[in-house]
């Protein structure tokens, strides 16, 4: 069968992966929580320390082991391209009553349902658990408001308007 049908090059290995891009754009600072931070180390440690070791092993007679080996390769220059330029910001201490980085920020919507946004670096984002980055549209709405505030914000659905009621940090 002719190369050209295979995903192998001529040196029997699989084709180069493009390098993950971070969503952060050119200059823009990578901040990140100090929890962020230990879990972006403890993930390099796994791969690098635990996962990358068994992979190596047979990745030199198994071609799905070499294909598994270069995603983890370039997971793990991702992570460590993360780390380098990570910014940990701590947490406000105390009463804070204006939304930081960082905050868990309970808001009201004119419907009257609430919601809870938590705003975190771009590496930490879970919209599951609505972790959103600081760079999102609702977390740049709600960045330096105050408790009480109200923000006329543009959801996807359409406009409402946001009430803060409750700024905590954990």
């Amino acid at each position: 069968m002719s190369k050209a049908f295979t995903k192998e090059d001529d040196r029997g290995q699989p084709p180069a992966l493009a390098r993950l891009q971070s969503p952060l754009r050119s200059g823009e600072k990578n901040y990140v929580t100090p929890a962020g931070a230990r879990k972006l180390r403890e993930e390099w440690d796994q791969l690098f320390l635990v996962k990358r070791p068994s992979l190596l092993a047979v990745a030199q007679k198994d071609d799905e082991a070499k294909r598994q080996l270069a995603l983890l390769d370039q997971r793990l220059a991702y992570l460590e391209e993360s780390l380098r330029t990570a910014e940990v910001l701590a947490l406000p201490v105390g009463e804070e009553n204006r939304v930081r980085f960082g905050a868990s920020v309970t808001v009201r919507e004119n419907t009257g349902g609430t919601t809870t946004y938590r705003l975190v670096g771009v590496d930490e984002t879970d919209l599951a658990r609505n972790w959103v980055s600081w760079q999102s549209p609702v977390a740049r709405a709600l960045l330096n408001r105050q408790l009480g505030e109200r923000v006329t914000f543009t959801f996807p659905a359409g406009k409402t308007e946001l009430e803060i009621t409750k700024i905590e940090y954990a």
